[in-house]
């Protein structure tokens, strides 16, 4: 008979980093990769890297957040969202609908400041509406502009909005139980009518014009572009990390094991008793209001957002990403996404020389979607895992 001495101790159980080895490395890159552009930066006056490239990183920093969304709702759950840049896109205008509104408030006031009788608050609010929406022919706010005027209730809607239309839809598709290529469509279909919604005049959006100048940041135009950039930078860096630790987090122990099992056999996951619809919806929803976060940092950067953004293909493109990273692998989402971003920008910004054939001169801004289209499928035919396969290849054979 075994003696209580003699008895093994039980295990204390590991802590969320020792499960999750990758997080800590992630991390530690992500903050030496940090670290390095503020160094290198204009706004500490070193100035090797420009506050272009500094928007470009900060930028692709966000693309890399949409991604993770975007693998976590396909590589772990195994719905194919071609829509989730729609609520990357609504997080944008958001956030550009107040920028915009405390920018030409700013101008309005300064331009009336001279005037001898002062303007009312019904004259100043149609001076504000005529500078914004008189590119399309009208001088009245529409309702949807309602709360334009506060940061903090807009900041709401870049959460509130993109999570409230992927709780109705994936409510409504998950109860009829849509899965496979069906519900591909249906996210497309979804895509595409805020596309074609957003390109109307009278759209309250200002059409296909969209929102510009978002770069200029209201009650800072004295600080310099490099310090506005290296804020957002930072702020992006910021949004990456906490999303990567938090999906870890939510893909952890059971509940990840059960999103993992819905993605291979659903019908049995049912069977065994599981409200399936409840955990597709969950991951759909967050995931949807993480995509809102990152375009809500995203266009600031970029100064501008139009309907364009939120087409259909800007998802199968964030797909594409998901796809060379490596889905199902979190970093992987982040190296396809950093990856394809930096070389589109490199062979569509010039960047890449042109090949002179002869015959025929290669002209990468032409030519780039091509190169994208046949390094997705030499990814998918010689290496189904991603890129991010090779990395668990080699940590394998180093152990």
């Amino acid at each position: 008979m075994t003696r209580p001495s003699d008895a093994t101790p039980a295990s204390k159980p590991r802590s969320f980093i020792a499960n999750n080895p990758s997080v800590l490395w992630f991390l530690l890159a992500l903050a030496l990769f940090t670290l390095g552009v503020t160094a290198l930066s204009e706004a500490t006056g070193s100035g090797v890297i420009s506050t272009s490239f500094v928007k470009t990183l900060g930028k692709t920093l966000c693309l890399c957040l949409i991604a993770i969304a975007m693998d976590v709702v396909w590589g772990y759950c195994g719905i194919l969202s071609l829509g989730h840049f729609a609520f990357f896109g609504i997080g944008g205008y958001a956030i550009g609908m107040w920028l915009m509104y405390a920018r030409t408030q700013a101008i309005v006031v300064e331009n009336l400041s001279a005037s001898v009788i002062p303007p009312t608050p019904a004259e100043l609010s149609d001076a504000i509406a005529s500078q914004i929406f008189g590119v399309v022919g009208a001088s009245e706010f529409p309702a949807i502009w309602a709360f334009s005027h506060s940061l903090v209730l807009q900041l709401a809607m870049v959460v509130l909005i993109p999570g409230l239309l992927a709780l109705v839809f994936g409510w409504l598709a998950f109860r009829s139980r849509v899965t496979g290529v069906y519900l591909s469509i249906l996210t497309q279909a979804m895509t595409l009518a805020l596309a074609l919604y957003l390109f109307q005049n009278d759209s309250g959006l200002r059409g296909n014009n969209g929102l510009s100048g978002l770069q200029n940041i209201p009650g800072f135009e004295q600080v310099p572009q490099a310090q506005i950039s290296m804020a957002f930078f930072w702020a992006s860096a910021v949004a990456l990390g906490l999303g990567y630790v938090m999906f870890a987090w939510v893909l952890r122990g059971k509940f990840g094991n059960v999103i993992r099992a819905i993605r291979d056999d659903e019908a049995r996951v049912r069977f065994l008793g599981y409200h399936v619809e409840s955990y597709k919806l969950f991951i759909f929803t967050l995931t949807a209001i993480v995509a809102g976060i990152a375009g809500a940092l995203y266009y600031p950067q970029a100064g501008i957002i139009n309907p364009g953004e939120v087409a259909p293909i800007a998802s199968i493109y964030l797909a594409v990403w998901v796809a060379i990273g490596g889905r199902g692998r979190l970093y992987g989402a982040v190296i396809g996404a950093a990856l394809v971003s930096l070389l589109s920008s490199w062979f569509t910004g010039g960047g890449a020389p042109a090949i002179n054939l002869g015959f025929y001169t290669i002209q990468w801004t032409d030519w780039w979607l091509v190169l994208l289209g046949f390094s997705f499928v030499a990814v998918t035919l010689f290496f189904p895992g991603g890129i991010g396969s090779l990395f668990d290849k080699l940590v394998r054979r180093s152990s």
